[in-house]
């Protein structure tokens, strides 16, 4: 079974097109995503709809849940995009009530964790599944903070969040995909590990590509393996309709190009 594993798209249609063009070119079997669909972009409606349609499941992301709900703990910004993303989802659902209807039973019926074939998958951390960070410097900085995140992870754990993919390990290590053998984590048998695909729509390691992993289980008797991707997109595409959009803030758009 080979699995993409996409997160954060932040409602970016260029970033996520191009994710899927590439997924459906390496023979994966099915689509999983961690959360935050929508948020920040400028095309909340369309990648909701294309996760809906693509993905076996999906997960609640705290710009999900702020989109729902109340976006609370937000900065300026984020909140502003919030309710801007709000109204585009009534607005079409006004304008075909029976779809409107399907978008807002998918995005409210998104989960908060799923155990999937033995992979616990979360947005933030297994203490907090929506909205707690954890950052690659916590392996050096906050070994506690790690250390009881891991108690709750019987053996691989699949995370967003935090934009920034990587591998953290049960000894206290963060490793960046470049730093693994062809940018592959090897799940030994009994390992622990929290892994993390990066983000598609808002990349935040300095890298403006988009990111994304493939977990290949294989068989039954086969090592467990999880390749990390990067590719380009249009970024521009997606920062100028963000700049087009008064209610979004340009910084939004700019940091897009430098992975931010």
């Amino acid at each position: 079974m080979r699995t993409a594993i996409i997160s954060d798209i932040h409602s970016n249609l260029a970033a996520l097109e191009a994710v899927l063009a590439d997924i459906d070119g390496r023979r994966v079997d099915r689509i999983i995503c961690l959360g935050d669909l929508i948020g920040y972009g400028p095309d909340p409606v369309a990648c909701a709809d294309l996760v809906a349609e693509r993905c076996e499941w999906s997960l609640m992301g705290n710009h999900d849940f702020g989109v729902l709900y109340e976006p609370t703990n937000f900065n300026a910004a984020a909140e502003q995009a919030a309710y801007w993303t709000r109204r585009q989802f009534e607005r079409a659902a006004q304008d075909d009530p029976a779809s409107g209807q399907r978008r807002w039973n998918f995005l409210g019926h998104l989960r908060v964790r799923v155990s999937d074939n033995g992979y616990l998958c979360v947005h933030g951390t297994p203490r907090r599944p929506i909205n707690e960070y954890l950052f690659p410097d916590d392996a050096i900085n906050n070994p506690q903070k790690l250390g009881s995140i891991f108690d709750r992870v019987e053996h691989v754990c699949l995370v967003g969040h935090t934009h920034v993919p990587g591998v953290f390990t049960d000894d206290q290590e963060f490793w960046k995909p470049d730093e693994l053998t062809e940018r592959t984590f090897t799940v030994e048998p009994g390992q622990k590990a929290i892994v993390n695909p990066g983000s598609v729509g808002q990349p935040r390691d300095g890298d403006p590509r988009a990111s994304y992993a493939i977990l290949d289980t294989g068989d039954s008797s086969a090592k467990h393996t999880i390749e990390f991707f990067r590719l380009p997109y249009e970024v521009d595409l997606t920062v100028d309709k963000i700049h087009a959009i008064p209610e979004l803030h340009d910084w939004l758009g700019d940091r897009l190009r430098e992975g931010r």
